[in-house]
């Protein structure tokens, strides 16, 4: 397949970024978007010219001119989106998470197996960064010994809108929402170990109204692996500064440290305050370049038919893990897996 033919499933925030770079894209043709949004569509109208606009799901994958979908939809859909679209015989690309429980996960997977010539990808963008790749080629070449404890955080900046408040109730909590990608961090770059108990709390520092959904603005969980690796995960929606993403790996001969200084370049600013640097806002702003090397690398897997670099079990583990983890936080216990 020389042009991969693709749909945008959604077109919120993310969605028209993902729209952007797959305009972008080497090998890809956006022709088709679609959303239920009203609003969505007249964005669509103006922004992206010349490709077809849907209400409906059910009508893109019917369209014969459309090869694969890019799903940027409510997780609670994620499941029978990608089940849809397989079975109608299209590639699939999903945001992350994959599901909210283990059996759509699992169900996922299963259809999947179903048609082996497609492709189905979850997008775990930070496995596309170039700073965590190179950690992970590292890592592999034991440059640093053994790795043993992954401690990783995902800090958003204050939201005083309260979108995520309002999300709160089909988001999953803030360890499904927020330290998913730290999970599949710690798996991969401590080498897929079996996670064996995990633990978890937190506190609604700044936005109370979260505890009617059984959420909070700030959480910490533990994971013991099989083997005895571990991992600290926290994650905030609070931060005054602005967006950080930090992730560092301890081993038995050094540690590697990924975004220490959430620094939005290399400008540093001297005056009566001190030194001190501008900083990221959000988590695009952080991962611009690794959402348009995860547009890319969806497409050539694809068109060179290689195997997806996130698999499904990838997905489904990461899900397990962020379902113990929320378990663990609601009931005050460790949970085993």
């Amino acid at each position: 397949m020389s042009t991969v033919r693709i749909a945008i499933v959604g077109l919120g925030r993310l969605g028209r970024r993902h729209a952007a770079n797959l305009q972008q894209t080497h090998g890809a043709q956006l022709v088709a978007a679609c959303s239920p949004v009203a609003e969505e569509r007249d964005w669509a109208a103006t922004a992206l010219p010349g490709v077809a606009l849907y209400a409906d799901y059910a009508e893109v994958l019917a369209n014969p001119d459309v090869d694969a979908v890019f799903l940027v939809t409510p997780t609670s859909l994620h499941a029978e989106q990608i089940i849809a679209a397989l079975k109608a015989g299209k590639h699939v690309f999903c945001e992350k998470p994959l599901a909210l429980n283990v059996e759509d996960c699992l169900a996922v997977e299963a259809e999947a197996a179903r048609h082996p010539q497609l492709k189905v990808m979850i997008g775990f963008v930070r496995r596309f960064d170039a700073s965590y790749r190179d950690a992970a080629a590292k890592l592999a070449t034991g440059s640093v010994g053994r790795p043993y404890l992954l401690r990783s955080q995902t800090c958003d900046r204050n939201d005083e809108s309260g979108f995520f408040v309002r999300f709160s109730a089909s988001s999953g909590g803030i360890f499904m929402d927020c330290s998913i990608h730290d999970i599949d961090l710690a798996r991969w770059l401590l080498g897929n170990p079996k996670p064996k108990r995990v633990w978890a709390t937190g506190t609604n520092a700044l936005h109370p109204a979260l505890a009617e959904h059984q959420d909070v603005d700030n959480g910490v969980a533990m994971c013991e692996f099989e083997g005895g690796q571990l991992a600290c995960f926290y994650a905030s929606r609070t931060q005054a500064h602005g967006h950080e993403t930090l992730t560092e790996i301890f081993a038995s001969e050094g540690r590697l440290s990924v975004g220490a200084n959430p620094r939005a370049n290399r400008v540093e600013i001297s005056d009566a305050h001190g030194v001190r640097n501008e900083c990221v806002q959000d988590f695009y702003q952080r991962f611009a370049e690794a959402f348009v090397t995860e547009a890319q690398v969806f497409v050539d897997t694809i068109r060179d038919n290689r195997p997806s670099p996130v698999t499904l079990a990838d997905a489904r583990e990461a899900t397990r893990i962020g379902l113990a983890i929320t378990q663990a936080f609601r009931s005050g216990e460790a949970v085993s897996l």
